[in-house]
């Protein structure tokens, strides 16, 4: 976690903060602060318009059937995704790094965003769940994210239906990960 701001001209915008605050700014607080920050940002902050989300669900459908990842949840937000993929030989830093390069290409191909746009505002975000009862609560909170926002529940078609995994029928009740997990599950 970076302690200094590299720029004086973000550095100005306020003092750093470190996790959460205990007390939370209002809305109106951070609509101030972004207002603020926009005209000082390298690059114009672009959220995802909803005629954008299929060309980001082609990008990701592409990534998870070129790398073979297991999707198990997926939405796709004005400024933001999350997107729940099975563990894999792949790093998330990597699969991240796939995604990110991924929609940014179809964003660029179809003139979506300029050539010299990030597209991403970073390197994204990764939670690693260990049980099946943790990924089950995050499929719930992923498929519930787009109504909080008054969009329609997503329905993409590279996302599978989950299976228990690492304790579905067909993968070895012997091996250490499966015991490992069995231990905090039974």
């Amino acid at each position: 976690m970076s302690k200094t701001i590299a720029s004086d001209v973000i550095a100005e915008l306020g003092k750093l903060h470190y996790g959460r605050k205990k007390v939370q700014p209002s809305a109106r607080e951070i609509r101030e602060f972004r207002d603020s920050a926009r005209g000082m940002l390298k690059h114009e902050i672009l959220n995802f318009k909803q005629t954008e989300f299929p060309i980001i669900a082609d990008a990701l459908a592409n990534t998870i059937r070129e790398q073979n990842y297991r999707c198990y949840a997926c939405a796709i937000m004005p400024d933001h995704i999350h997107i729940l993929i099975r563990k894999h030989k792949h790093q998330a830093e990597d699969m991240l790094d796939h995604f990110q390069a991924s929609t940014r290409l179809q964003f660029r191909t179809r003139k979506q965003r300029r050539e010299d746009h990030p597209v991403w505002g970073g390197p994204g975000w990764k939670v690693f769940l260990d049980t099946p009862d943790s990924i089950r609560r995050t499929i719930g909170y992923i498929e519930g994210n787009p109504p909080q926002w008054r969009l329609p529940r997503q329905n993409w078609p590279f996302v599978k239906e989950y299976d228990g995994w690492p304790l579905h029928p067909g993968h070895n009740p012997n091996s250490p990960y499966a015991k490992s997990i069995r231990k905090y599950t039974e």
